[in-house]
């Protein structure tokens, strides 16, 4: 098991989502992994890339490579974490385009293997099938972002840890991996269709009867907890990392 990680803390999440960045921290601790953080991160690119700039994305994703570059003396694996398959999925499989016929692509390859989600990384790297002491009274339903599923892969990893949390109960919606709507620009260019799809995924959870809608991605449960507070609904939006944090 390694010792220590490098962790990613996306946009979305370090501006509007911190408690997550530090439930992911306080999970790894638990299960005895520290956390290195390089204060001098910033973005993978993703918002321009998905926009169409790719030179702007290209700048922001070599500023990536060169902040989770490993020490020179490093001689095991240094993993990257992060508590976004969306942005995980961006590294892995986008920066492959980016970065092709360049002197940067070496780089490149190193970092697309070092890096993970949150659950993969427990899961499949660290072997762990539940977080000692997680509790949580209630029943979820499970959303499966189009970026953790689709790019990543990831679909049991989040559901097996889940299932070791203490006093929780899943309850499968219909279409769940059906797209939120979210989709970055998308939300913004096509607003009716977002919100549409928004609501379609929100009554799909409504009849579970859970209590929350939990995820890899706070992109996703953001545009779903907007909609959900707009309406004035009985459910709560949770990151599977505030999941496995809760109780200790």
């Amino acid at each position: 098991m390694p010792a220590s990680v490098d962790i990613f803390i996306p946009c979305f999440v370090d501006q509007l989502y911190p408690a997550t960045a530090a439930n992911m921290v306080k999970v790894l601790a638990r299960v005895g992994v520290a956390a290195n953080y390089n204060p001098d991160q910033t973005c993978c690119g993703q918002p321009a890339y998905n926009a169409g700039y790719q030179d702007q994305s290209r700048a922001v994703a070599e500023k990536f490579l060169r902040d989770f570059a490993p020490p020179a003396a490093t001689t095991e694996p240094r993993y990257i974490v992060s508590p976004s398959a969306s942005c995980v999925g961006m590294v892995r499989n986008s920066f492959t385009g980016l970065f092709a016929d360049t002197a940067q692509q070496s780089a490149c390859r190193a970092v697309q293997g070092r890096i993970y989600e949150l659950t993969e990384f427990l899961v499949e790297v660290l072997g762990i099938a539940a977080i000692p002491g997680a509790r949580l009274a209630g029943t979820y339903t499970y959303h499966d972002s189009c970026s953790a599923l689709r790019e990543c892969g990831i679909r049991a990893a989040p559901r097996q840890l889940l299932e070791g949390v203490a006093g929780l109960t899943r309850v499968e919606m219909a279409e769940t991996t059906t797209c939120c709507g979210f989709g970055g620009t998308f939300a913004v260019k096509f607003e009716a269709i977002s919100v549409a799809m928004a609501q379609q995924k929100v009554e799909y959870a409504l009849d579970t009867g859970a209590d929350f809608i939990v995820s890899t991605d706070v992109s996703c449960l953001m545009h779903l907890e907007s909609y959900i507070k707009r309406e004035k609904l009985p459910l709560k939006c949770l990151h599977v990392a505030d999941v496995l944090a809760s109780g200790w």
